[in-house]
Parts: C-alpha cells; structure tokens; sequence
C-alpha cells in the first residue's frame, strides 16, 4: 500500500476501531471480539518505554529502575491538523476520567502512576486491568499501542514468587489473537536469540506474520560491532522485519534533554554510521511509527469483514433477545398489569410444581410435591424408627432412677416419679428428627422457588432478585415458628404420659410377661426388655421395664 493511500485510510479506520474499543472496555460482560491493535512487548528495561515517548514525541510514561507499567496501558494516538494560526495543541485523554483533558505530560505521567497505585498498589504490585490513553498530537500517526508490563525473572515488593509466570500470562492474553500485531522490543546489547520478547512472540506468532522486532539502544553496542544483520532479518527472520532506534539515555533524562532532541541526535547517528547506510527505511523512530501505522492499516483490511461479521452477528442475537422482552410499556397502569401478570404466572408455577403438574416434570429424580411427601412418608419415618428407645438406658440408671426416688426408706410400690423423668428423657429424643424433617421442607421449597421461574421473570434480573428474595424471607419467617410448634408439641408430649392408652402395659401385666420371659430363656431382664420394641409403644414398655426390675 502506498503512503498515500495509508494515511487517510488510517485516519479513517483506525478511529473507528478505537471507538469500539472504548464501547467494548465499558461493559461489564464484554463480548468476545477482538478488534486490531498492537502489543509492545520485551523485558524489564528493555527501551519500551522509550520508544513509546519517541512515537508521541513527549514524556509521559513512569520511570525508574524497577518495573514501572504494571498494568496494561491502552494507548491510542490520533494525528490532529495545527491551528489555523500554525501553533500546535497537544493532550491526553483516560477513559477513567471522562471530559477532563491533561495538557501537561508531567500530569499524564502523575495520572498513569495513582491510576497504577489505585488497583495494583503502591509496592510493585500487578493488575491485568487496563488504562486507556488518548494522545491528539498533530505530531503523530493514527497508531493503537498496548503497553504490556515487562517480562521479570526476580519478584520484588508486593511481587507474588510467580511474577514471571503471571506476566507471560497475561502477555500471552494478548498476542494469541490473530488480530493483534506485536512489536517485540529487544535490546542491542544483548543475544538476539535469547531475546524473551521474540521467544514469547514465537509461541504465539510461529510463521511471524503477525510479529515487527524493534532493536533498541543501538548507540551502546561494543565498538567493531553493528546490528546490520539483526535489521536485515538474517539472524532471526521476521516477516514485517525490523526496526532499529536510538533511545535516549540514563544521562539525557537526568538532564531533561528532551525527546525532540533525542531524535535529532537518533537521525545524525545512523547518518554518521556506515554500516546502517542503505538501511534508512529500518532505522529510527519516524520509520518505526510510519511502518506501524501502514501495517496497522492493512491489518485492520484484511480482519474488518471477519469483524464486521461477529459485530453483526452479535447484533442480530441481541436483537431477538431484545424482541423476546416484548414491547415496552411506559405507562406506570400498564407496567403494574405487566408485574402482576408475571407474579401470577409465577405463583402459578409454585403452585403446579408443588401439585405435581408441572409441564416439565422430570423423569430422573423426585421434586416439587412428590419430594415433600418422599420427606415426609420415608426420611421422617425411617429417622423415627432408628430412635432406639432404650439407647443409654441401662438397668443401673433404672436401678438408681427408683432408688433416688424413695428417699430415706425403701419402697412397698414402685414409684411414678422416675418413670416419668426416664420417659421424658427419650420423648425429648424425637426433636431433633422432627426439626431435621422441618429443614429438609424448607430446603425443597427453595429449591421449588428456584426451578419454577417463568420466562417473562428471567428477562428482569432485578426482579428476579427480589422474587427470589421475597420467597427466601417468606419461608424462612414460616419455619421459626413451625420449629417453636415442633417443640411445643414434643413438650406437651412430655408432660403428660397417656397411661390410659390401649396399648399401655400395665403393671400386672408387665409382670407376667417379664416371669415368662425369665422363665423360658434365663436372660437376663435387660436383654429382654430392651430391644425389638417398637416406638408407638415406647411409654409403656418403659414402665414395663422398670416393673420388672422392682420384682
């Protein structure tokens, strides 16, 4: 593509991308389009940072000696044309503050630094959530970049021991896309073959389609030595080539020399340098932005058709979700109406699951109604029946039980006071199965409200909510007091013990069939009394246990 073609279809695509950009970076559930753009990646202090303030032509971006973009900074420059009276307007924009334009850099500088500190904190620490950037210079090309953090082998501060594994994770987020470029900075003075910015890149570019290498800080290679072959791609070869630039030193920055004179200086070293002549549209800054923004351009041609087509696709799902929702109802009659059809339907639905006459009943487990009456008719019963009424009554507590009762002198009749204590004793064993069958109710008639919510209900999340709310309150403010009847009737049991009924044992009786029993077996009075008894007999099999043992 030439030049000219390039530039105005960049200015006008590139913003375009930007913009849903921005759209999508606001959802809370962004959907699963990736747009083009351009990952810069390399180690720690490897000259990104440089090369990013020599694209913009100013200093912007954190420094120091440790790790400094420890979050992913989205950075979109849009060329904008000069006043009419020739005078140039530069600023930055961040998404998280919308409206306000910082026209000093040191500010944008400052804002990137909190904004960092604000999710990542203050000690080094790192976030995979992303700042967004807008430069409008008139002294840039239309270029989408994606800070990345650099790659680190040592953790330091809030740093997790995996910070190297982290990072290249998050790298990696990025540049798997097929519509991302990466531009892999790798320093001059060390081994290109070891470079981790092109191993990373590999892993994810393998043919190196998607791939552009920066050579940086080309002025401090060992004298004799030149990075020629590197730029011609002989050494590791890249489709999109390389690039080589000069960034600005430790000592220019200490004597804020600014970025406008370090290109001035980058251009008259690669003249005063034999071995880059022939290689001028490989070297320096100007060539960089100018071949990203060309092969921006001609990225987004050739993915746009594939993102339109998701873009519309997703257009057309939303749009039938959106139809589903029926026709909007302003007025606040026909929003009451809407409500209380709703709820009725839902009621509706409770009410039919719970009857068994749901249209969606399931073949492969109980619910609903049927799973209350299996609750009822066999959990409850079957815990009933495990209550062993004679567990932990021993004869000697029996023993013990009607001695105490006598008092100083001995009995002629069995006493009635601790038949009753010992009973209470094992009535109050029938509570805790009873207030387990109430929990086990209550758990199903939440999982009833779950599973029976209409349609109309599922398009308002809100309301949903406080349905779900609504019923959750409702049957929690019923079992309290069905838990306080459990316990009242289990009471009332207690204190009065129907020796009247049909199947009471009485004494005499309880007498015979204790002499009976020693007779046949020669057992002893315990083993025979206490098992096999069933629990609707249980008050009188106590008394006919504790008859026995006066004889």
């Amino acid at each position: 593509m030439a030049e000219s073609e390039a530039a105005p279809l960049g200015q006008s695509v590139i913003p375009i991308v930007n913009k849903l950009q921005d759209i999508l970076a606001q959802i809370s559930n962004p959907l699963d389009i990736s747009l083009p753009q351009v990952a810069v990646i390399g180690s720690q202090s490897s000259g990104k940072s440089s090369v990013l303030e020599a694209l913009v032509g100013r200093d912007f971006l954190p420094r120091g000696s440790d790790i400094c973009t420890r979050r992913p900074l989205v950075l979109q420059l849009l060329q904008i044309k000069k006043k009419a009276d020739g005078s140039v307007e530069e600023w930055g924009e961040f998404l998280h503050a919308p409206g306000k334009r910082f026209y000093d850099f040191s500010e944008i500088r400052r804002e990137i630094q909190a904004e960092t500190d604000r999710e990542a904190g203050g000690n080094k620490g790192v976030s995979d959530k992303q700042i967004r950037l807008k430069i409008f210079s008139p002294n840039v090309l239309d270029i989408t970049l994606v800070d990345l953090p650099g790659i680190t082998k040592v953790p330091v501060g809030d740093q997790p021991s995996d910070i190297e594994a982290r990072i290249r994770t998050m790298i990696i987020s990025y540049i798997k896309l097929p519509t991302c470029i990466i531009l892999a900075v790798t320093p001059a003075n060390s081994d290109l073959v070891n470079s981790d910015a092109l191993q990373i890149a590999g892993n994810a570019d393998p043919d190196g389609k998607r791939t552009i290498g920066v050579i940086t800080k080309l002025d401090i290679m060992d004298r004799g030595t030149d990075a020629r072959n590197l730029l011609l791609g002989k050494v590791i070869p890249l489709r999109l080539g390389y690039i080589g630039v000069v960034n600005r030193s430790q000592e220019d920055i200490l004597l804020n020399r600014s970025v406008k004179e370090a290109l001035v200086a980058e251009e008259k070293f690669f003249q005063s340098r034999p071995a880059y002549n022939g290689l001028t549209d490989r070297c320096g800054v100007a060539q960089l932005a100018k071949k990203l923004n060309q092969i921006l351009v001609q990225h987004i041609k050739a993915v746009l058709p594939a993102v339109k087509f998701r873009i519309s696709s997703e257009l057309v799902a939303v749009a039938k979700e959106h139809a589903s929702y029926g026709e909007i109802t302003e007025s606040k009659a026909g929003q009451g109406a809407l409500l209380l059809n709703i709820l009725s339907n839902y009621c509706e639905a409770f009410s039919s699951m719970v009857e068994g006459k749901n249209e969606e009943m399931s073949t492969s487990e109980l619910s609903g109604g049927a799973r209350i009456h299996y609750i009822f008719q066999s959990i409850f019963v079957k815990s009933l029946e495990e209550v062993d009424p004679c567990e932990d009554l021993t004869d000697d507590d029996i023993r013990t039980a009607i001695q105490n009762a006598t008092g100083p002198r001995s009995a002629l009749f069995v006493p009635e006071v601790p038949f009753e204590v010992l009973v209470r004793r094992q009535i109050a064993r029938l509570l805790d199965p009873s207030l387990q069958c109430a929990r086990f109710i209550y758990n199903e008639l939440l999982k009833i409200s779950h599973h029976c919510m209409v349609s109309e209900l599922l398009h308002f999340p809100v309301m949903r909510k406080r349905v779900e709310e609504a019923v959750g309150n409702f049957l929690r403010e019923g079992l309290e007091p069905s838990e306080n009847m459990i316990g009242h009737i289990i009471e009332m049991e207690m204190d009065y013990i129907n020796t009247s009924h049909p199947n009471f044992i009485g004494g005499s009786r309880a007498v015979e069939i204790a002499t009976q029993t020693v007779e046949s077996s020669r057992q002893s009075l315990a083993n025979v009394a206490a098992p096999k008894q069933k629990v609707c007999i249980y008050k009188e099999f106590l008394n006919y246990c504790i008859q026995c043992r006066m004889k």
